[in-house]
């Protein structure tokens, strides 16, 4: 299958149950998107298709024809806002960070994104900040 992420064509080979989450980690290695609940609803693994918010755990990969975009992608396109992220206290752990990095990006709502160690402020902040 093809794919377009982060600017650049791919070509993977991807069985028809595949989600976007194991190709983007898997043959494309960019493991910056992370894995945590696996039932989508953390959003850790959000990645942005076509510029919306979607969570990779519960996208088949076969299902995407649009641009995905990745926190790598985010880090090249916008690295003021993953600067934001860590001047302003947006992480602890950093495991949620990628998914919190990519929803601010997209213009999602920061509630779709579970943070276990922050309290949301810092990651608030940051979003503020990085928009300022």
């Amino acid at each position: 299958m093809r794919l377009m992420v982060n600017g650049t064509p791919h070509e993977v080979d991807a069985s028809p149950g595949d989600r976007l989450l194991d190709v983007i980690r898997g043959p494309l290695g960019l493991t910056g998107t992370k894995e945590a609940c696996g039932v989508g609803e953390c959003g850790a693994c959000t990645v942005l298709v076509d510029g919306r918010a979607v969570v990779s755990c519960l996208t088949l990969a076969v299902r995407v024809s649009g641009e995905v975009t990745t926190v790598e992608g985010v880090a090249e396109s916008a690295p003021g806002l993953c600067r934001a992220f860590a001047e302003e206290g947006g992480f602890q752990c950093g495991f949620c960070t990628p998914g919190q990095v990519v929803a601010a990006y997209g213009g999602a709502d920061p509630s779709g994104n579970i943070c276990r160690c922050t309290g949301y402020v810092g990651i608030l902040r940051a979003r503020e900040s990085a928009c300022s």
